[in-house]
């Protein structure tokens, strides 16, 4: 074992989600890849009094260094003890491939990993998520698993079509793996382009039918939204205002998240909606600002975007305000 999370004064994900299961709300689960994304993660859920799970895939951790990452994190709490925030703060890896992925997060200081073999068989998918619970448990690092197929493009995960998650797999699945929480797939998907809806045309439901039903064959077991950004039109239209070109954008709409919030989800990922705030502020700040070249100049707009856009999810979206 190399670094334990504790040294860097994080807290596993177990105690958050029974309180969110209890409590009829989500733990915002904001990625981040860069200095001003985490300085705007941790001052949002300090103003909110919320938990927070920094989420680092792999394309960010080969982006920033896992070393840096880290030492990050570790700064990211000292920065909430700074701003008067007690906030339960963990590190989570998105979309781990791979088993030796796993074991360098929790070797590097991650709280929480998340093994994703549903690209697998179902024996394939249990065996490998297992292995990587056998050896982080024995850090008391906690497990995300995933039934189902997302569809979308984000980072290194891709996915033509969604394959909805079978509620008959989810028991045997948990019994055998041992996870802590489990991502399955109900109509969400990765990326800003999670629909194809013509104008004027609202986005298909998420399958709340089959949430239902994970929900009563795993009685308080906690479940995991990936790819729930909503794709929020506002940073949209500035992105193409300046300069930009995204056509036929369409996300998950708030009001389904609160929904699926209230539920057995005690944990919603969120990321592309952070990815368009920054860069709606960066290309309007240059645009107004032809002769600027100090990105402190446009990186302070973009960080705090993010700070407002974040505070509006926890209060709004997921119900995570207050409940640190």
């Amino acid at each position: 074992m190399g670094v334990s999370y504790r040294e860097l004064g994080l807290v596993n994900t177990r105690g958050m989600f029974a309180k969110a299961f209890k409590g009829g709300y989500a733990v915002p689960a904001y990625n981040f890849n860069n200095l001003e994304q985490l300085q705007a993660i941790i001052q949002a859920c300090v103003e909110t009094n919320s938990p927070v799970i920094l989420q680092v895939s792999k394309g960010a951790r080969e982006y920033a260094n896992a070393t840096m990452l880290r030492y990050m994190a570790m700064g990211a709490t000292e920065l909430a003890k700074e701003l008067g925030g007690d906030i339960p703060i963990a590190l989570h890896l998105d979309h781990g491939g791979d088993f030796d992925i796993c074991k360098s997060c929790v070797d590097n200081g991650f709280s929480s990993v998340m093994i994703d073999g549903s690209h697998l068989s179902f024996e394939e998918n249990v065996e490998l998520t297992k292995r990587v619970v056998d050896y982080a448990h024995q850090y008391e690092v906690t497990v995300e698993g995933e039934l189902g197929v997302l569809a979308g493009i984000e980072d290194d995960v891709s996915a033509e079509k969604s394959h909805y998650t079978n509620p008959e797999e989810v028991e045997d699945f948990v019994n055998r793996t041992g996870v802590d929480s489990l991502a399955i797939s109900i109509g969400t998907s990765h990326g800003a382009y999670k629909f194809k809806v013509a104008p004027g045309e609202s986005v298909p439901p998420l399958r709340f039918d089959i949430l239902e039903e994970v929900e009563n064959r795993l009685p308080g077991f906690p479940i995991v939204l990936h790819g729930a950004s909503s794709v929020m039109q506002e940073y949209v239209d500035i992105i193409n205002k300046y300069g930009g070109n995204l056509e036929g954008t369409a996300g998950v709409p708030e009001d389904q998240l609160r929904k699926a919030a209230k539920s057995a989800v005690c944990k919603v990922n969120i990321d592309s909606d952070g990815r368009l705030a920054f860069t709606a502020k960066v290309r309007e700040f240059l645009y107004n600002n032809p002769e600027v070249f100090d990105p402190r100049k446009y990186l302070k707009p973009a960080r705090n975007a993010l700070i407002d856009m974040y505070k509006h999810k926890n209060i709004n979206v997921l119900g995570s305000a207050e409940k640190a």
